[in-house]
């Protein structure tokens, strides 16, 4: 479990993923060395991760929740399969372990090869829904109210001030180009990479990259993430929830639902069921409790299925898990089966 400590840097980096250390220790009253240290363990240890995501919309992408379900024999490589390709984010493996449960990122004027071509010529995949995300009321650049509920309004302000930032320029609000492509991969790889590394990796100087961070921040382009490992917030039992609600009540159920800390992504989205959510829950008793008392007082809610999630195969990251690596490596001698889940 994560002490008061580890919790407080986690908060603060939800605030400013890119935050000097020496500006967390400050707002934590402790050394930088030691923001230093016990960030190098969290990463080690419960699976931190900064990621730099573009915002779909300003960066010209559609999103696609799209549900697969596979014998149970092959689910395993057929999600590891989905998670490495660039395209996609959140794999996770549902319902028993025969679901898989992905985002599909796809250009706004073109279909995505994924969808259109490539999973429907897949083996072992027996049923497939594509829902387009029409509306993120909860994740994103917004948090997991339990992951940020440790600093005080005082210690927020110190990390929201800017006088670590270089004063003597003024972000001009920009929307991310094709020239930010080298720049964003960079930055989902690692959030915190220094200026001096994202300068090698888009041929730009320094001070440029410090510029078109600072102006796609500020346009809203470019937010940071903090990917980690939720049980050690307490919550062991995570579930998503795919609810149909009449329209006419859709964005009242939704801003609802985005208050509620058990939840940590809401989102309006196409076909039969149009919101769905994520619930992170202590235990099987705590999501229970939830479904039946929370959720159960929403008469717009017409319909409700809970989808156990088993495993988180990939985050927002392209990095795949040690835990996919290591299954990876176990499995590789089945080298015929692999061959037969490429996607």
């Amino acid at each position: 479990m994560l002490d008061a400590l580890d919790r407080a840097l986690i908060h603060a980096l939800h605030i400013d993923g890119r935050a000097p250390f020496s500006q967390i220790a400050a707002a934590l009253e402790v050394s930088p060395q030691t923001i230093a240290r016990r960030y190098r363990r969290l990463r080690d240890e419960a699976s931190l991760r900064i990621v730099g995501l573009a915002d779909p919309h300003r960066a010209g992408q559609t999103q696609w929740l799209v549900r697969l379900t596979a014998a149970a024999s092959s689910a395993q490589d057929l999600a590891h399969a989905l998670a490495r390709r660039p395209d996609t984010s959140w794999v996770k493996l549902t319902s028993g372990g025969t679901e898989i449960v992905a985002i599909v990122h796809a250009p706004t004027d073109a279909g995505s090869s994924l969808l259109l071509r490539d999973i429907p010529r897949t083996d072992h995949i027996t049923a497939m829904s594509a829902h387009w995300l029409l509306h993120m009321y909860l994740g994103g650049p917004t948090n997991w109210r339990r992951s940020v509920n440790s600093l005080s309004e005082e210690q927020q302000r110190v990390l929201r001030s800017d006088d670590a930032a270089d004063t003597a320029y003024v972000p001009v609000p920009r929307r991310l180009g094709d020239g930010d492509a080298d720049l964003l991969v960079a930055l989902q790889k690692d959030g915190r990479a220094s200026h001096a590394e994202l300068a090698r990796a888009t041929g730009w100087s320094p001070v440029t990259v410090a510029r078109r961070l600072a102006d796609l921040q500020a346009g809203g382009a470019l937010f940071f993430d903090v990917e980690v490992d939720t049980g050690l917030f307490g919550a062991h039992t995570r579930a998503l929830l795919w609810m149909s609600v009449s329209p006419a009540h859709l964005d009242h159920v939704a801003t609802t639902l985005a208050g509620h800390d058990e939840l940590a992504f809401v989102a309006a989205t196409t076909g039969p069921t149009n919101l769905v959510a994520q619930a992170l829950c202590r235990d099987p008793a705590d999501l229970h409790h939830y479904l039946t008392r929370r959720l159960g007082s929403l008469d717009a809610i017409h319909t409700l299925e809970t989808s156990p999630v088993l495993q988180n195969i990939k985050a927002a990251s392209p990095m795949i898990s040690d835990l996919a690596r290591t299954r990876r490596a176990a499995s590789a001698s089945a080298s015929a089966s692999a061959s037969r889940t490429r996607l």
